[in-house]
């Protein structure tokens, strides 16, 4: 995938049609300093650009491949295009993780907004209880985070996604783990 060439025509695009936006995914872990693979650009929208984006990736080409209340995907024939991931902010809890989004250098030439780590933990709790076969990725990339940032990190706000999904106690047994080891 060309993320340089995909990044200039959707943030171009995301710009002219004034659409809020954040990265997801591996470029806001790739950003938190966590740099893995990744194959597509995932981004969190407000839902009530849904339809704008949705005309935005029909006007590029794209085709949708599944949409449901809370996601959306696309793919593009000409590979260099790749896949583009949103998830739609309609909640509470999305909609102020696009309030606290911080702008970021992306690929040297985009400034863009990108979840704080915080909100990456919560969206990752959130996969694996959605996904349970993401687990052993998706709880690396937790774990990294709060070891990383532990003394910087709102863990309020932390504990409050993992209680959302009923796992306080698995917040607790990764923060005795990361005390353990450092």
């Amino acid at each position: 995938m060309n993320f340089e060439l995909v990044f200039k025509e959707l943030l171009q695009k995301f710009s002219e049609q004034n659409i809020r936006f954040a990265l997801i995914g591996g470029f806001a872990l790739h950003v938190a300093g966590f740099t893995r693979a990744t194959n597509d650009i995932d981004f969190l929208i407000e839902a009530e650009d849904l339809s704008k984006v949705k005309n935005i990736m029909a006007q590029l080409s794209y085709e949708l491949t599944h949409e449901s209340l809370e996601f959306s995907n696309y793919w593009h024939p000409m590979a260099p295009l790749g896949c583009i991931d949103y998830l739609h902010a309609r909640r509470e809890y999305t909609r102020k993780m696009l309030v606290r989004a911080k702008k970021h250098k992306i690929l040297e030439n985009f400034d863009v907004p990108v979840l704080i780590p915080e909100d990456i933990i919560g969206l990752k709790v959130q996969s694996i209880v959605n996904n349970p076969s993401r687990h052993s990725l998706d709880m690396a990339d937790i774990e990294y985070l709060l070891r990383k940032y532990q003394d910087e990190l709102n863990l309020n706000l932390i504990k409050e996604y993992f209680d959302l999904f009923l796992w306080g106690e698995k917040l607790d047994e990764i923060l005795k783990r990361i005390k353990d080891v450092t």
